[in-house]
């Protein structure tokens, strides 16, 4: 069962999580909740995969409609956008030894720079909030991690980052809105959207 949807303040998105298995298909537990929120039949939630593998919500009627799901550990994350293409990740906090090569190596030269500067414990829950950050964005986009993760530079803000600079293929950093969040105990979230083109 779905934890009660939640709506950003007066913003586009709604998103919920919920208990998830290994082996479940991610597609089946999310089209109900996708048709509830709609107050639509499941029968008319069709879901299509373009051509990266990337889910297109289209509902008949009802047009500027975009759904994203993420899955890690036992927990699944799910949004729905209404005139914005959306994105998410959830990240479960399991002990990342690796957190900070992959950053030198994946990440720009400042956000390494800037995880680097952190006590461990804190690098790594940083590394998370980053990872899910830039995955939230790039499955937005459509392109998902292959696009490149250097390819878009976040910068530390109080607890959390910011979008600062960008690849012109993603548009400008005030095109998206970020909502970072803990979901369940143990976890990170990020939605990410922009209005659709």
């Amino acid at each position: 069962m779905f934890s009660e949807t939640m709506s950003l303040a007066a913003g586009p998105v709604r998103y919920a999580w919920r208990d998830y298995r290994r082996g479940q298909s991610a597609e089946a537990l999310v089209r109900p909740w996708l048709a509830g929120t709609l107050s639509r039949p499941d029968t008319e939630i069709v879901l299509v995969r373009d051509a990266r593998g990337r889910p297109q919500l289209q509902v008949p009627g009802r047009a500027g409609l975009d759904a994203n799901w993420s899955h890690s550990g036992d927990a699944l994350l799910v949004a729905l956008g209404d005139g914005v293409t959306v994105g998410v990740d959830i990240e479960w906090m399991r002990p990342r030894p690796q957190a900070m090569a992959l950053a030198q190596r994946f990440f720009t030269a400042g956000e390494a720079t800037a995880l680097a500067k952190r006590a461990p414990e804190a690098a790594e829950t940083a590394f998370v909030q980053l990872w899910c950050a830039k995955e939230a964005v790039l499955k937005a986009h459509g392109h998902g991690l292959s696009f490149g993760l250097d390819r878009l530079e976040f910068a530390a803000r109080d607890e959390g980052w910011a979008l600062v600079a960008c690849d012109p293929a993603l548009g400008i950093p005030a095109d998206w809105q970020l909502h970072a969040f803990v979901p369940l105990p143990g976890y990170l979230a990020t939605v990410a959207w922009r209005r659709m083109d």
